[in-house]
């Protein structure tokens, strides 16, 4: 009877010991600043002291992106993922976490299988892809302010000394005149970020409307001692920044 009893518990033993236990990380995020990415694998229970006992695969839906053979002492990458890696000697202490390289990162599941022997286990890992604010909020915030409130300021000047002079002329051409400035600008973001399309050349065309208004009421302005034609530079300037919000919303959107 007692050695009956013996056996069934030895089996149980054997059963109980048959699977490999992980630590569930359920996902893992990288960031634009990452230069190398990690995707963590913790096998609590290895047992093993001899490395040629296990072999690692590591699986992006449904398919092998690595594969580490102890026996053969050999890792074997795929073609896509051809950075990836693992470090050998942390097996013995259960790690087998998967770095690679950013570029060769995908955003999805990936399944990490360890064997020991006769005993195995999976665990699967989401990877994350995280976007990072160049800036905090708070900052964003300031760094618009600061500019409108200095070109309001300097604005005021000119309502300070109410009477044409050159110097308020020449003044005024330094406001006006270098807008063009922000087209270009705004040419390029759309080019680098997201590329030419209708609603963004839509975009450029109004601000080039409104920098040929404003250039022409400023020409108007100066020519006058007492300018009648404040109006037309004010609505061309509007009209720019008009196209700069509408530009900030159109990326938004897209983002």
């Amino acid at each position: 009877m007692w050695p009956l009893v013996v056996a069934l518990l030895l089996a149980s033993v054997r059963c109980g010991s048959a699977q490999l236990i992980f630590n569930v990380i359920k996902s893992v995020e990288y960031t634009l600043c990452n230069q190398t990415v990690v995707i963590p694998c913790f096998v609590n229970n290895v047992e093993t002291k001899n490395i040629t006992e296990l072999y690692v695969r590591w699986k992006f839906k449904g398919e092998n992106i690595f594969i580490f053979d102890g026996s053969k002492r050999m890792s074997k990458p795929s073609s896509n993922f051809s950075s990836a890696k693992i470090t050998p000697p942390e097996l013995l202490r259960g790690i087998a976490s998967l770095k690679m390289d950013k570029s060769d990162a995908v955003v999805g599941n990936y399944t990490c299988e360890v064997t020991e022997l006769s005993r195995e286990g999976e665990t699967i890992i989401e990877l994350k892809y995280r976007v990072v604010s160049w800036f905090s909020p708070n900052e964003n915030i300031l760094i618009v302010i600061f500019p409108v409130l200095a070109i309001l300021l300097f604005w005021g000047q000119f309502g300070i000394v109410s009477e044409y002079s050159a110097k308020n002329a020449s003044g005024l051409g330094l406001i006006v005149l270098p807008t063009v400035i922000l087209i270009l600008l705004h040419y390029c973001v759309f080019m680098i970020a997201m590329g030419m399309s209708s609603y963004t050349i839509s975009i450029l065309i109004l601000q080039i409307l409104g920098y040929v208004l404003s250039v022409v009421g400023f020409s108007l302005c100066v020519s006058e001692c007492i300018p009648v034609h404040g109006p037309l530079l004010i609505s061309g300037l509007g009209i720019i920044a008009l196209a700069e919000l509408l530009g900030l919303v159109y990326m938004k959107c897209v983002e």
